[in-house]
């Protein structure tokens, strides 16, 4: 499909922008995307409202879902036109390729965004690009769609607080997190442009996230125009990024009881999205008993609070707090962080 390559954007990645979706896309998996593209590449397809909706999928490679939703909602427009125009990125088909969120060789391209604390990347000069094409294109609205691999509900995510983008949010699910931090993420760049959600699908490989995310784009393209109406802070809940938890680069953990720096609890995804009191146990620290874990905050404020207490090598929270997205991937622990937390907040 050489054919369709028109733009470079620099000497390390190549942008490819089409007009139009080969039909044969609809039958390919994501693993086997770099058969078919050669790169990222960024669609530009019409449809009845002329102001485009801007999706992006396999930001992260490994996270499917939103390339298994395009395809399942493309086939219905096969021989129709779409109830509004679309810029879709399609993004790390390399690594998509090896089923990985990011290679060791590239910046993950959801920290690679307009805003990013990574500069001159290859990959901030590609979402550069990205972003300015889609700014020109005046968009109605931006979707991120990612998986995530512990035990979480599906929930949006927004990077501001006005109803336009509570409501985006809201037709995915009523569960709703802002947040400001890590910057360079899609969302938070697209904000400066337009209403802009991350959609979070659960796992990959549950066939009812593929459906939902699927009815949630359709429903998205459908929307003539956001209401004027203010949205009601009981069809919402609504939680706010406070920390991210990280480990030492150079620390070791497990989750079955084997010595390591960290010795979680084999279960603690399971305390995503719930309430957790003070003195809950996160497990213990084994080897030297010399590290503890690292805290970054999640809003654009210093953080100030002490989340852990480590007396007798125990890890336990020192406050009650809302977890979200821990989970027990070393991949995903060691390339992002193992979770965050959250508080509720009240707009009014």
């Amino acid at each position: 499909m050489d054919q369709f390559v028109n733009e470079t954007v620099n000497q390390d990645l190549r942008l490819t922008v089409l007009d139009e979706f080969p039909p044969e896309l609809l039958t390919v998996e994501a693993c086997d995307l770099h058969s078919y593209l050669n790169g990222p590449t960024l669609f530009h397809l019409s449809g009845a409202k002329t102001k485009p909706l801007f999706i992006t999928v396999l930001l992260h490679g490994n996270e499917t879902t939103g390339w298994d939703a395009i395809r399942h909602l493309f086939k219905k427009y096969l021989d129709g036109e779409f109830p509004r125009s679309i810029l879709l990125f399609v993004g790390n088909i390399d690594a998509a390729r090896a089923n990985v969120r990011t290679l060791s060789n590239q910046l993950d391209y959801n920290r690679a965004w307009p805003g990013s604390e990574h500069l001159g990347f290859p990959e901030t000069k590609l979402m550069a690009d990205v972003f300015q094409k889609v700014k020109e294109c005046s968009p109605f609205a931006s979707i991120d769609v990612h998986n995530n691999t512990g035990t979480n509900p599906f929930y949006g995510c927004v990077n501001e607080l006005e109803d336009d983008y509570l409501y985006l949010a809201s037709l995915f699910s009523r569960t709703i997190v802002y947040f400001k931090r890590p910057k360079g993420v899609q969302s938070l760049a697209l904000s400066q442009l337009c209403p802009a959600v991350t959609i979070e699908c659960g796992r990959v490989g549950m066939p009812q996230a593929v459906e939902k995310a699927a009815g949630y784009l359709e429903a998205a393209l459908r929307l003539s125009d956001f209401p004027k109406h203010p949205i009601r802070a009981e069809d919402i809940d609504l939680l706010q990024t406070h920390a991210i938890v990280k480990l030492p680069k150079d620390a070791s953990f497990s989750f079955d009881g084997s010595d390591a720096d960290f010795m979680f609890r084999s279960d603690l995804d399971r305390m995503n999205f719930s309430e957790i009191s003070a003195g809950t146990s996160f497990g213990t620290l084994g080897c030297l008993k010399q590290k503890h874990l690292l805290m970054f905050p999640g809003e654009e404020s210093d953080l100030t609070e002490d989340y852990f207490n480590y007396e007798d090598a125990e890890i336990r929270l020192k406050q009650p707090t809302i977890p979200a997205m821990l989970t027990l991937d070393p991949n995903a622990i060691r390339s992002d962080c193992l979770g965050y937390f959250m508080k509720r907040i009240n707009r009014g």
